[in-house]
């Protein structure tokens, strides 16, 4: 396993970072414990989570991968072995995510409310790193859209409240560091800008989607990631699955997450999309590779990324991205790579 410094702090994160996503909807708590388990004896040590999932998001499975991770934490005393991540829910209008059917806000009453439920489902006295899972301002992150779309309004919390009430859950010790995670570039410069203006606690890491079919992430936020140390946490580095090749030729695998939740993951079903899968299976194929693992290897190796985030919802899967780590990807490879992304560029942003 490689590991990498986590941006201004003393803690080395595997690359590799297992995502728990699936547990308490597509896995059992069983199967959550196998992942877990073997995850950890592959060197891996840098687990996230969120205070929604399982996904899809529902009431009905709130919190129920975080309680798993919590029960296992408990039963096989592994909690230090773990750097843990969270993240607290943006604005949204989920009835069933705050008490009273409030609408969730990041604001200070709120933050500390999910955070101290966190605590209680995870089972542990801290958090390492506690992430905004996406911005309160009105900004779509999931649009799949490239561009900018404004939107004028003053209902909504702004950055610097959402990062004093971090800096005292910092503070308090229930959380050692704060990332953020679907932001844009200007929103990770206000982060910044009021962290050093009021010598608050400074975000550590930005987490946002980044793979093969949408490298947006190098427009504008790669500078900012390595210049301020605020590293990128890659997540979907397989595309929801498209790029491990199983929904080729549109192909819908039984039990698949798209099988199971087809209109829940329309991100990465574009034709263009589709047309450049194929050529990543056929570059991958043609040099004796998996087209998943030549997908997540091509994320590790970017200097702006300090980890990438994947899932699997059983252990062979678990097992071949996990073993991403251990191939080369040649200057031919990553040219090619360039190549098609030129041809298609960020087909599926």
């Amino acid at each position: 396993m490689n590991y990498k410094k986590l941006g201004n702090t003393d803690i080395k994160v595997s690359t590799i970072c297992l995502g728990t996503m699936t547990w308490g909807e597509q896995n059992d708590k069983k199967e959550a414990f196998q992942q877990m388990d073997y995850a950890l004896d592959q060197g891996i040590n840098f687990f996230d989570t969120a205070e929604l999932y399982s996904i899809p998001v529902k009431a009905e499975t709130r919190g129920k991968t975080s309680q798993i991770i919590g029960e296992w934490f408990s039963k096989g005393k592994k909690r230090e072995k773990v750097i843990l991540a969270d993240k607290v829910a943006g604005r949204s209008s989920f009835p069933w995510l705050r008490p009273n059917k409030e609408k969730s806000r990041l604001n200070k009453k709120q933050i500390e409310f999910a955070v101290n439920r966190s605590l209680n489902d995870l089972q542990t006295d801290y958090i390492d790193l506690y992430q905004v899972h996406w911005p309160d301002r009105p900004y779509d992150p999931f649009s799949g859209k490239l561009e900018y779309q404004h939107k004028v309004s003053n209902d909504f919390i702004e950055i610097n409240e959402t990062l004093y009430a971090l800096n005292d859950i910092v503070k308090s010790g229930k959380v050692r560091h704060i990332g953020i995670s679907n932001e844009t570039p200007w929103g990770i410069n206000q982060y910044l800008k009021h962290s050093n203006e009021k010598k608050l606690s400074k975000i550590v890491s930005i987490q946002n989607a980044y793979n093969l079919l949408n490298r947006s992430f190098e427009v504008g936020l790669s500078e900012i990631a390595i210049r301020e140390d605020v590293g990128l946490l890659a997540y979907s580095p397989l595309a929801s699955g498209y790029l491990s090749g199983k929904y080729r030729n549109g192909a819908i695998p039984k039990n698949s997450r798209i099988d199971l939740f087809s209109s829940y993951f329309p991100r990465y079903q574009t034709a263009n999309g589709q047309k450049a899968i194929e050529e990543y299976w056929n570059l991958a194929k043609n040099h004796g590779l998996s087209i998943n693992q030549m997908s997540i290897k091509f994320c590790e190796i970017q200097k702006f990324v300090k980890s990438v985030i994947i899932g699997a919802t059983t252990l062979a899967q678990l097992k071949t991205n996990i073993d991403s780590v251990e191939i080369n990807l040649n200057e031919e490879i990553i040219n090619k790579i360039g190549e098609i992304q030129k041809k298609y560029p960020n087909p599926c942003p």
